[in-house]
């Protein structure tokens, strides 16, 4: 699984001239990292003597977020296994109208399919910056820079699933489904670069 490589033996499987893994595994990769510092962030944040109460917000979200940076994980297999199942479906001949109507089925069903992972790591990569707007600043000081990037790779994260959702879009022919998919995207996109921009605020003014 790609989940299990070694992080030099994952790079240099992005960087070959295969086409999958890419984007769409790199975001889910950047958005299991970015919760994985907010679970640091929160896991060196337990001192009740100089945090008080924070430490009970603090350890709640920590296990979501190890929960979140677990379904990532889980990401970057699947959107791997779905873009391959695309390019195969792409495959499929079209030598009658037979055919034809059981290659756009089966078009319809993968791509779907596709956009459904995309979306799920979008929205993971969102309440990772939720969260983080949460326990901003209510943490251990040291790590302020931790959840900094935290912030930095759950928003990346969250735009390269957001690009990928686009692009799956392009190959859908249901426009009703392609509406109602475009307007959540656009709405998590637009969710995202609020908590952002505030996260960003409030690190960059503890900095």
């Amino acid at each position: 699984m790609l989940k299990d490589l070694p992080v030099e033996v994952f790079v240099r499987e992005v960087a070959s001239a295969s086409p999958a893994p890419s984007s769409g595994s790199v975001a889910a990769l950047t958005g299991a990292q970015a919760a994985g510092l907010l679970s640091m962030y929160c896991n060196v944040s337990q001192d009740r003597d100089k945090l008080g109460d924070a430490v009970d917000i603090l350890q709640k979200a920590g296990e979501e977020a190890r929960f979140l940076m677990a379904r990532q994980l889980d990401n970057i297999d699947d959107d791997t296994i779905a873009f391959n199942q695309v390019m195969e479906v792409f495959r499929l001949p079209e030598d009658n109208n037979s055919s034809k109507t059981e290659r756009s089925a089966a078009v319809l069903e993968v791509v779907q399919n596709a956009i459904e992972i995309t979306l799920k790591s979008a929205r993971g990569s969102l309440r990772t910056l939720s969260l983080i707007n949460e326990v901003v600043c209510k943490g251990n000081p040291s790590a302020i820079t931790d959840l900094g990037m935290a912030n930095l790779q759950a928003f990346s994260g969250l735009a390269g699933a957001y690009y990928n959702v686009k692009a799956n879009l392009g190959l859908l022919r249901a426009q009703d489904k392609t509406g109602e998919v475009n307007r959540e995207a656009e709405e998590i996109l637009k969710q995202g670069q609020v908590f952002f921009d505030s996260n960003r605020s409030l690190i960059e003014k503890a900095l």
